[in-house]
């Protein structure tokens, strides 16, 4: 088995393991316990988290409060950044492998400028400044406010509701361009770590250059490039906390708002972090489990 979830060899724990173990030990207890007993004047108040996860409408059922919608959006604000990242990291990975020099340029100065410029200058310049080129050329806020009922409903629950997509767009464009850079590399490493013979046979065979990508490059490069990929899309859930600069009501941004009219702050980014910690452990798992089932795949 190859890959970082190959089988290893446990290792023992040292003696240093065990210094480090309980210094952090220590420093919980000595931190975390005053804390919980409501040292500092602190007084602890969980039950805001029920009461801003889940709540009842006006006919008593229970749906979702502030937070688990701030949750869901962002994973929707996810999924689509990291579907337009995918699309551009492809298309940029494909080009950046050319030899023309025209062609890496472009690539070059795309990669050199999302990964050094910080992705909340990013937000604010793309929301800002292109958001309305991007609004006027595709018609968003017309189309919205021509939805129908139901259609308004399908597109809250598959991006945002209609009043809010102009800015969810702009932070999907954003995202996706920024993770796009990562993508790029990432799949160009992956590209070029297929060996040339296998295109050079392709080729013989009359592939033509889409099919050879198709059935000979890609499949192969996949593999190579999925623990890095996965990595990557953890990474879009973590940074689309920044747009809760530009109001997009994901999780952080209602975590902010719930904060400033209950005061809870312990609890309340607790709750938060816990919740981005189950998100990417989900990803985790599933990359893992992929991989280990590509693998067997392999050796069967």
């Amino acid at each position: 088995m190859i890959g970082p979830y190959a089988a290893r060899t446990p290792r023992r724990i040292s003696a240093l393991d065990l210094l480090l173990l309980s210094l952090l030990a220590v420093a919980v207890v000595r931190i975390g316990l005053p804390l919980i007993n409501g040292g500092g004047g602190y007084r602890w108040d969980w039950s805001v988290i029920g009461r801003y996860s889940l709540r009842r409408d006006t006919a008593g059922r229970l749906v979702p409060g502030v937070l688990l919608q701030g949750l869901f959006t962002t994973l929707r604000l996810s999924i689509w950044s990291a579907l337009l990242a995918v699309v551009i990291g492809l298309a940029m990975g494909i080009v950046a492998t050319r030899r023309r020099l025209l062609a890496q340029m472009v690539t070059r100065t795309y990669v050199e400028f999302a990964r050094n410029t910080p992705p909340l200058v990013l937000v604010f310049l793309f929301y800002f400044f292109l958001g309305e080129q991007i609004n006027a050329i595709l018609g968003i806020e017309q189309w919205a406010s021509r939805l129908t009922p139901a259609g308004a409903r399908a597109v809250s629950i598959l991006a945002a509701p209609p009043r809010q997509l102009p800015a969810f767009v702009s932070a999907v464009v954003t995202l996706g361009i920024f993770e796009g850079a990562y993508l790029t590399e990432i799949i160009r490493a992956g590209i070029q770590s297929v060996p040339r013979g296998q295109n050079e046979a392709a080729q013989a065979l009359g592939l033509t250059g889409i099919d050879r990508y198709r059935y000979v490059v890609l499949p192969q490069a996949w593999r190579v490039v999925l623990p890095a990929a996965v990595g990557q899309f953890i990474s879009v859930i973590k940074d689309s906390s920044i747009v809760a600069v530009i109001s997009i009501p994901e999780l952080t941004f209602q975590g902010l708002e719930v904060m400033a009219g209950t005061y809870r702050t312990f609890e309340i980014w607790i709750t938060i972090a816990v919740m981005y910690f189950l998100l990417s452990s989900l990803c985790s798992w599933a990359a893992r489990h992929t991989e280990l089932r590509l693998n067997r795949t392999d050796s069967a």
